[in-house]
């Protein structure tokens, strides 16, 4: 398996004189497997150069697979650019986050309207179709691919690429749900389990291409921003045995001799550890060869764990619970996520309440205040989950603070049944794909292909030392 680095950039491409060296091109990647097939991952501006590479090879017709993992512009600015659309005989699909109403061909048809390019989604000459993905795995002939939600204020999806054992994960733009525990030694495994189960989506990659757009001292003024900083990159790889780190997604504003300083901290943070990965910083033009063995083919993926949404996929109303006793903030949540067309809003504004219509109304998510009157969030939590109606134990619980979490908050939120936490000193934008991605799980299809997800990284985890972990899910 080849895989060539087109766009390495993030946010803005950036050529000039101080970026000569890793290059300015947002965010683009080419894989070759050993039988030939094409498969890009985004279409960031560097997709514009690969395109015309592509036409000069001579090969008619040009198939491929075009990856998107969430259309933020600087990862699909390049495909107005991208000539092999605009060949007649060239096909092409194009894969990307979908579902709950959210189509993708809509916003790259809305990208190239006649206010932004001359030329719409309609007048490409090539034959191109679009297929909505959430969580799951599918095959691209002899490639499986398997997603993954990441954090990031844009629905988005991660993509781990595997063929004849051979294998590449692509996470461009994730935030860490959780900076804890802060003082642990490099590699050790996180307490969230979103971000336990991120390692666990990366594990034993032979090359991990990871957002490190900012240092862990840059980080403060980035929350919510959607970006890592490398050194909680470094913990993940280590943790998940990851044998190479491509740090991706390069800030605008760092320039070649400050990525060069960067990568010696991100190798001077992993020096010491049980696992120490190979770490360089991803340059256009880059290529790195991966070995197949011929004789691992991909299995079929069984239709419950299928991350390719069907028509025959309904979407449905989701219902959302909104509990807090400060009516005010009601109506910034509700107003924060209405955008969201297919979402019902019940409230509640005691704990006592929210285990009443949770009971009989059946919410597919409850955005759960912590500190409310008499029954405190963590004992509505509790109650949810001893329930005996699977359709209230089960339901996806958001707990909403107003304080920042230490380690030991996040531990007891979880063990009180919580399915995830943000505070309220939230972003709209980020609110909304949180909530979103948990809905999108909600469905009877999202759940198996999450459960089956789980089922197959049974007993694969690692801790920092090196030791299989029992899988807790």
């Amino acid at each position: 398996m080849k895989v060539k680095f087109w766009g390495v950039r993030g946010s803005l491409a950036k050529p000039g004189p101080t970026t000569v060296c890793y290059g300015g091109n947002t965010a683009c990647i080419q894989i070759t497997p050993d039988s030939g097939q094409l498969i890009i991952l985004d279409s960031g501006t560097g997709i514009h150069t690969l395109g015309h590479e592509l036409l000069a090879s001579g090969k008619k017709p040009l198939i491929g697979s075009l990856l998107i993992t969430h259309t933020h512009w600087d990862h699909i600015q390049g495909f107005p650019f991208f000539v092999p659309l605009f060949v007649p005989g060239n096909e092409w699909v194009i894969y990307g986050p979908g579902g709950m109403g959210y189509q993708l061909s809509n916003t790259l048809s809305g990208q190239m309207s006649y206010n932004y390019f001359p030329v719409t989604l309609e007048s490409l000459a090539g034959t191109v179709r679009f297929t909505d993905l959430g969580e799951g795995t599918f095959n691209l002939d002899d490639v499986q691919v398997s997603t993954c939600y990441t954090n990031h204020p844009s629905l988005t999806l991660g993509y781990r690429l595997e063929v004849g054992s051979a294998s590449v994960v692509y996470i461009p733009d994730h935030e860490p749900h959780s900076l804890h525990p802060m003082n642990s030694p490099v590699g050790a495994f996180p307490v969230h389990h979103e971000d336990q189960d991120h390692i666990r989506f990366i594990e034993d990659a032979d090359l991990l291409i990871h957002d490190a757009q900012y240092t862990l001292d840059e980080y403060p003024d980035k929350i919510g921003w959607g970006h890592s900083p490398f050194e909680k990159v470094v913990d993940y790889a280590v943790a998940a045995g990851v044998k190479r780190l491509a740090l991706f997604h390069h800030d605008p504003l760092r320039d070649d001799d400050a990525l060069e300083r960067l990568v010696e901290a991100a190798r001077k943070r992993a020096a010491g550890a049980d696992h120490v990965p190979e770490i360089f910083a991803a340059a256009d033009d880059m290529v790195i060869e991966l070995i197949e063995d011929p004789e691992i083919t991909a299995p079929p993926v069984p239709p419950a764990e299928s991350a390719l949404i069907t028509a025959s996929m309904a979407d449905h109303d989701k219902r959302v619970l909104i509990v807090d006793d400060d009516r005010q903030m009601v109506r910034l949540l509700e107003a924060s996520l209405e955008v969201e067309e297919d979402i019902m809003f019940m409230h509640a504004y005691d704990g006592e309440s929210a285990v009443e219509i949770a009971s009989k109304e059946h919410p597919d998510l409850i955005l759960l205040d912590l500190e409310l009157p008499e029954m405190h969030g963590l004992d509505v939590c509790r109650a949810l989950r001893s329930h005996p109606d699977i359709r209230v134990n089960d339901v996806v619980i958001i707990a909403v603070t107003g304080k920042r979490f230490e380690e030991a908050d996040v531990l007891q939120c979880f063990e009180a049944g919580a399915t995830d936490y943000i505070t309220k000193q939230f972003a709209a934008s980020g609110l909304r794909q949180r909530v979103r991605g948990w809905l999108m799980r909600t469905s009877a299809t999202a759940a198996d292909r999450r459960r089956g997800f789980r089922r197959r990284s049974r007993g694969r985890r690692k801790s920092d030392s090196g030791r299989r972990l029992e899988d807790n899910d």
